[in-house]
This record gives structure tokens, C-alpha cells and sequence, in this order.
């Protein structure tokens, strides 16, 4: 029986979806990406799932598009389709709820853009992105072009991009692609001690907060402040102060843990 492309494992109010071909480093076939896509579709409409954890199998995170899948498109040609029901963008980008990437090894071209689509990267000290694009003869079709020079600036991101270097688990933490770098054997660990920390928070409060930063990314600061103001009056008119000062209460002696 052969393995599972895509493993899916729910803890509670976290889950956790791992690319399940560690000896093609994970990289992105049909199958594996429809697959993914329906994952996430599925965790949508999953009310009790508050936080996602993203992760690869082996010693990559993934290696991008599956190239002898691609060579072996039954029209001869040198591709298969990435959007439409294959859209892993779209599904990612439709899940109103966060995404934590642990990208545990390399994660190049393809690869690298769906670690870009979480929330929140962290990164092992194995991990390593890269953009070949360039070298293979490959546009981007899932937003690298746009995500990482608004990421890193736009010199380090031309650079990756033009030359398909690798960018390290420590350069990308220097520069705010990740979070933080982590020891490799407690990265699954970190990864889910931040999800447990979204998993406590007001739920309804994450997904407009995440709605409003996402779509903040994409707009001017004007036009990101009047959406803030716009939708605070709704979002806001059914906590009553009593709700308000129980809440504030626990955060004081959450904090004093944290000391």
C-alpha cells in the first residue's frame, strides 16, 4: 500500500498538514496539490480548527512543482495546471484563519511561494529558500514577483530572483522573511506552542485581524487605515465592557508567566 501524499492530523484546535513525499523532497505533483487545495478547502468549513500548521516530511519542505510529472503531461507539453481546482493560492488564501509555516529544509521555486502563503515562517537551521525560476525557464504563477521584494526590499529579492541563489534559515530571519530560526528537532514543537497561543485568543478577533492585515498589504496606508476604521464600529459593538475588563485580567496574569 503505498503512502499517503498529504498527511492531515487535527489536535484539538490546531491541525496539522504535512507534504507527504519525502524522496522527490516533497515536490508538488497533481495529485499532491489537488490534494492540498482539498485540505484546506475541508479546514475551511472546519469551525473547531483555529490555527494551521504547514510542514514537509524528510529533509526539504518542497522542492516545487514535481518536473517529471510536468514532462510527462499527457499533451507533451511542459506544464500542468496551477489554478483553477489546482490553485493552492486561492485555497490558502481563502482560509480566514492562521497559517504557521515550519519549513524544515529546502524550499525552492514553487516551494518557496507556498511557504510565502502562511501567516507566520519559521524556520529550522536547515531550512533554505530559493528562487529558480531563472534557471529552470519558469514564470512565477502563484505571486513570488510581488511577495518577497515587499518582504526583503527589492535589491536582496532581485537578487534572488535573478540568480537563483540560496537565501539561508539565518539571512531570511535577518531580513523579516521568518519569524525565527529553530533547532531542527523542536521546530514542530515551536510551530505548535505558537499555534496554542492563536488557538486562545478570540477567534472572530484572529480572522478580522488576519483579514485586515492581508488586505492592508494590498492597499495604501490610507486606504488600509479607513478599512481598519470602517470595520472596528461593527466588530467591536457586541463586547461589553464586563467581557472586556475578564479578559483583560487573564492577559495581566498571562504576562506575569511570561516574566
Amino acid at each position: 500500500m503505498s503512502e499517503a501524499n498529504l498527511l492531515v492530523e487535527k489536535s484539538g484546535n490546531i491541525a496539522t498538514v504535512t507534504l507527504n513525499r519525502p524522496d522527490v523532497m516533497n515536490a508538488l505533483s497533481p495529485e499532491l496539490l489537488s490534494e492540498l487545495c482539498v485540505a484546506f478547502q475541508s479546514l475551511q468549513t472546519d469551525a473547531d480548527i483555529r490555527a494551521v500548521i504547514l510542514t514537509g516530511n524528510g529533509r526539504a519542505f518542497c522542492a516545487g512543482l514535481d518536473l517529471k510529472a510536468m514532462a510527462a503531461h499527457p499533451d507533451g507539453s511542459l506544464s500542468f495546471d496551477i489554478h483553477g481546482k489546482n490553485n493552492i493560492a486561492r485555497a490558502m488564501g481563502d482560509f480566514d484563519r492562521p497559517i504557521i509555516v515550519a519549513v524544515n529544509g529546502v524550499a525552492a521555486t514553487g516551494g518557496f511561494e507556498l511557504a510565502l502563503m502562511g501567516d507566520i515562517l519559521i524556520a529550522s537551521e536547515y531550512a533554505r529558500f530559493a528562487d529558480t525560476h531563472c534557471r529552470v525557464g519558469l514564470a512565477p504563477g502563484w505571486g513570488l514577483s510581488q511577495k518577497l521584494s515587499r518582504l526583503i526590499g527589492p535589491s536582496r529579492a532581485k537578487e534572488a530572483h535573478f540568480t537563483g541563489n540560496f537565501i539561508s534559515a539565518e539571512d531570511a530571519a535577518e531580513w523579516g522573511m521568518v519569524s525565527r530560526v529553530v533547532a531542527a528537532d523542536s521546530l514542530l514543537e515551536e510551530a505548535h506552542k505558537i499555534a496554542v497561543d492563536i488557538a486562545s485568543c478570540v477567534p472572530d478577533t484572529v480572522r478580522i485581524y488576519k483579514s485586515l492585515v492581508d488586505r492592508g498589504l494590498a492597499a495604501t496606508l490610507g486606504q488600509g487605515l479607513d478599512m481598519e476604521e470602517r470595520e472596528m464600529g461593527p466588530a467591536n459593538q457586541n463586547v461589553d465592557g464586563a467581557t472586556i475588563a475578564q479578559r483583560r485580567a487573564a492577559v495581566q496574569e498571562r504576562g506575569k508567566s511570561q516574566l
